[in-house]
């Protein structure tokens, strides 16, 4: 007989599994519907960009902060939980107040604590996985369908009920996370290391011509970041049909995660990001002249590439090109460059100039910033196999 306190421990991929699932659920509800909410409250398409930019700046510079700490005094577990609450705590605030000012600073300070989360789960992941790291798709599929869940299920809440509802639901999953934060055991791979001997890792041709090819991808997903919900609405689509166009490419980006391993042990990570980069080209330049709910639904099953094979190209590419000491500032970097810097970019510039351009030219000019990513890959990747 077993009683309850000598239960087994649950094992770390079950915990990693759920945070994953937590946080991209939180984010399922967060990316489609936080700029629609700011909209609904009056903001300007300045003012929605100003916010989500703010966000972003501060998920670009604050990850290589905490991570170099983190590398360099083996405090990845502490720092991860302390975030967490500190995130959560700040986030309360949004239930007092929704003039743009306050909203702002509000923004500012949540992103500073909100920054290192997901470039720490990648690094406990990857401590995880160790020799199995094609199985990474596995794990983090499971993020995937916590956004499917909530991002259906918001939408449909929403056109009951009102866009306010997910302030508190967002609260209510960031504090779940954590909780369950605690669960993550410390690790101990790799030896500390200080930034600047970590950042010459980073510092080599292959990891500088992908960072920047990362950034034009991510830059051009800022048009779809921040404005595809509001440019659904403006073409007289409900906030159900929006929730589930955003569900509908969270699925097809659950099948490229779910086999990517053997995707993995077929081509090489540079040849699926050119694969990733095409698609996504082709996918920004049809949902600019997309009207219809069937053409617009076709353009998010390449989510599949310009999302899922290029997120887990991206995260098993750094960590191959970075030694065990530099595992979480190699991460950092790679998120702060794309989610961080790169979004915060797409976010900023399209407030400027949605309003005056419009959503379908936006998409346009994103689909040549993926081009040029894509082609910067390709030069990349030839100048390399020509050398002797």
């Amino acid at each position: 007989m077993m009683f309850p306190s000598q239960r087994p421990p649950i094992p770390l991929k079950y915990t990693l599994s759920t945070l994953y699932f937590l946080y991209f659920g939180v984010l399922g509800i967060y990316l489609p519907y936080f700029n629609l909410y700011c909209y609904r409250l009056g903001f300007s398409g300045f003012e929605i960009g100003s916010i989500s930019a703010m966000r972003t700046l501060a998920t670009a510079l604050f990850p290589l902060i905490w991570a170099a700490l983190a590398d360099r005094f083996s405090m990845r577990r502490p720092i991860f939980i302390f975030c967490h609450f500190i995130s959560t705590a700040i986030w309360a605030f949004y239930l007092v107040f929704t003039d743009f000012a306050t909203m702002f600073v509000i923004t500012a300070f949540y992103g500073v604590f909100y920054a290192p989360l997901i470039s720490f789960l990648e690094s406990f992941s990857m401590d995880l996985l160790d020799t199995e790291k094609n199985r990474y798709g596995n794990l983090r599929a499971w993020g995937s369908i916590g956004f499917i869940l909530m991002v259906t299920g918001v939408g449909r809440a929403i056109d009951i009920f009102s866009v306010q509802i997910i302030i508190p639901l967002i609260l209510i999953g960031s504090l779940l996370q954590s909780i369950l934060a605690f669960r993550v055991p410390p690790t101990t791979k790799g030896k500390k290391l200080d930034f600047s001997a970590g950042a010459r890792y980073l510092w080599n041709k292959r990891v500088v011509f992908f960072l920047m090819a990362a950034f034009l991808m991510l830059a051009s997903h800022g048009t779809y970041y921040g404005f595809f919900s509001i440019h659904l609405e403006n073409l007289g689509f409900t906030s159900t049909f929006i929730g589930f166009a955003w569900a509908l490419a969270v699925i097809a980006e659950i099948g490229i995660m779910i086999y990517s391993r053997p995707i993995f042990q077929r081509f090489s990570h540079e040849r699926v990001l050119i694969a990733a980069f095409a698609c996504t080209c082709l996918r920004w330049f049809v949902v600019a002249g997309a009207q219809s709910a069937w053409l617009i639904i076709v353009t998010q099953m390449l989510h599949a590439f310009s999302y899922g094979a290029f997120h887990v190209a991206s995260i098993l590419y750094i960590d191959e090109l970075t030694p065990a000491a530099a595992k979480t500032l190699g991460q950092a970097v790679n998120n702060a460059v794309t989610y961080g810097l790169g979004i915060m970019i797409g976010f900023f510039v399209n407030g400027i100039f949605f309003e005056i351009i419009g959503a379908p030219a936006l998409f346009m000019a994103s689909g040549v910033l993926a081009l040029l990513g894509g082609l910067l890959m390709v030069f990349e990747t030839a100048t390399r196999k020509q050398a002797p």
